[in-house]
């Protein structure tokens, strides 16, 4: 909530692509300076607490026709760059509504719905999960690690573990730290990418929580990628 407190924080590292889940409505939100998104697409129904995601300089956003609306905050998205189409899955996983279940349940529904659409190359699923495998009895289906199974079998992998070469369940980089108390981390926010961009990850880096806990119960998870010059 507030991004627009937290945008000028983020916008500083000149990013390409910025996925916000809990994010208000773009009119509310000030870009700095000459710093302007080129696209920007908003999902939810309260103007304070959404679903966005902005693409900058040369990249382009676009709702993709396969979009379906019952699976309300995970959203397909068309991303265009030099030289690169991407399949975006932007990610908030929260639908207090559904009675299956409002978390991980709405991943676990929307990546077997789209399951025809998921490739093993230019592919990202972004955003809060809302899930981590130390819950997976709580959910005992569709849970944490059947979403990780799932799209590991489509050659779709976790840049952050990758990268850090860390379990499931067993992070060492908290992203949220539950009302903002020190003594309550979880790792619940995921960048899941396709295997052809495994291979170009430079850096994964997640916030720290002195830097962030005055702005948000959530730290960011910044991802670079190395230059494709096939």
């Amino acid at each position: 909530m507030a991004f627009r407190n937290k945008v000028q924080l983020l916008t500083v590292q000149q990013p390409d692509l910025l996925v916000i889940p809990e994010c208000e409505h773009p009119d509310k939100i000030v870009f700095p300076g000459d710093y302007q998104p080129s696209s920007k697409l908003w999902f939810g129904s309260n103007l304070h607490k959404g679903l966005g995601i902005f693409s900058f300089g040369s990249y382009s956003l676009k709702l993709r026709r396969t979009h379906e609306p019952a699976f309300r905050m995970v959203v397909p998205v068309q991303v265009k760059g030099p030289g690169i189409s991407l399949g975006l899955y932007a990610i908030w996983a929260n639908n207090p509504d559904d009675p299956d279940g409002a978390y991980v349940e709405q991943v676990w529904k929307a990546i077997n719905h789209y399951k025809k659409h998921l490739k093993n190359t230019n592919t990202l699923l972004v955003g809060d999960f809302n899930s981590n495998t130390i819950w997976d009895r709580q959910y005992r289906k569709g849970n944490h690690s059947h979403v990780v199974e799932f799209l590991e079998k489509k050659g779709i992998h976790s840049c952050y573990h990758h990268h850090h070469k860390q379990k499931q369940g067993k992070e060492k980089h908290p992203t949220l730290y539950m009302y903002r108390h020190k003594d309550k981390p979880y790792h619940i926010d995921y960048c899941f990418v396709s295997e052809d961009l495994v291979g170009r990850i430079n850096s994964v880096e997640v916030g720290d929580f002195r830097t962030w806990v005055k702005y948000s119960d959530h730290v960011p998870i910044v991802i670079s990628f190395n230059p494709n010059h096939s």
